[in-house]
């Protein structure tokens, strides 16, 4: 049996830390215990092993504590890192999958809880089996490939497993952050527009 100590992680790290988990059991599968602090964690190792048929039940240990027991069978080493993290993106499966940040957050609402989320997907994506070809940050995502910014590392692990990471030139320039840029290349809207008309799928988090 394996143990996974996801307390106080936020998605989707508890269930990429138990999708390793369950690689490192081997062919003959075993158990892994997974320790969360949230209720959303829960329902995401649940569903997550619910759509690779793995036997699973959760509990309640105390305030903020609960306990997911995943029981994997014989085979399940093949097949841990077929399917996508249970909580942030689709498989992805096509050829030419770009990403496309316009933002430095995801989604409307709390400017605090949309950089979170969008941090939690670009570390996700690196978590991906099928990774994108290029990921495109242009307007206010163009500050995520800069100085001080929080998914630099998730960013440049991409970059060095093959994925284009481009930002727009004239939105680095707009926003003075120029001489600013760590990870990737500079780009212009000529070859945005042809990355985007060629890609088999665009995801726009």
């Amino acid at each position: 049996m394996l143990q996974v100590n996801a307390m106080g992680d936020t998605c989707p790290i508890p269930v990429v830390k138990t999708k390793d988990a369950i690689k490192e059991l081997g062919a003959q599968g075993g158990v892994v215990e997974t320790l969360v602090d949230n209720e959303i964690s829960v329902q995401n190792l649940t569903k997550m092993a619910n759509q690779k048929g793995y036997g699973v039940k959760s509990e309640k240990l105390g305030e903020n504590q609960f306990r997911v027991t995943m029981t994997v069978g014989e085979g399940a080493a093949q097949i841990a890192g077929n399917e996508p993290t249970a909580c942030i993106i689709p498989s992805g499966r096509e050829k030419n999958l770009v990403v496309a940040v316009s933002s430095d957050q995801m989604g409307g609402g709390a400017e605090k809880l949309g950089k979170t989320l969008l941090k939690g997907f670009l570390y996700a994506l690196g978590q991906q089996d099928v990774l994108p070809k290029t990921i495109l940050f242009y307007n206010g995502g163009a500050a995520l490939t800069c100085e001080g910014s929080a998914s630099l590392e998730d960013l440049k692990s991409l970059e060095a497993q093959g994925v284009e990471i481009m930002t727009c030139g004239t939105c680095l320039d707009f926003y003075g952050l120029t001489e600013k840029l760590q990870v990737g290349e500079i780009t212009n809207m000529y070859t945005i527009v042809e990355k985007l008309a060629g890609a088999d799928l665009v995801v726009n988090p």
